[in-house]
């Protein structure tokens, strides 16, 4: 039986190749037993974003997203560098809330990440 860690480590090792849309979206992150602070989103995909993170966080911490309109979402630390954290989403975004978002906040395109 799938337990609910389980659930949470197969959205965190989604494809990490799906496309990315870079794109600045003001956010709050707040990291697990932290407090919230304002950040910017860098890059979004239905598993993950990279975002501004003025805090050191660490691999393998939970922390929550939440954008302009959305309620927070859940994701996983899978790196920060030099003040730029990349998170996988705990659950995948619908693509039809990320197809809104990047309507709203897209300002040059798709590209693919190197994998």
């Amino acid at each position: 039986m799938q337990t609910t860690h389980d659930r949470y480590q197969l959205a965190a090792q989604e494809d990490r190749c799906a496309p990315r849309t870079k794109l600045t979206i003001p956010a709050t992150l707040r990291a697990s037993g932290g407090r919230a602070f304002q950040s910017v989103v860098h890059d979004l995909s239905i598993s993950g974003f990279s975002a501004a993170s003025i805090n050191r966080m660490h691999d393998g911490q939970l922390c929550w997203l939440t954008l302009p309109g959305l309620e927070s979402l859940q994701a996983q630390v899978v790196w920060w560098d030099n003040c730029i954290v990349g998170c996988a989403f705990t659950e995948l975004l619908s693509p039809i809330v990320h197809d809104n978002i990047l309507q709203r906040y897209s300002n040059t395109g798709i590209y693919r990440s190197s994998c």
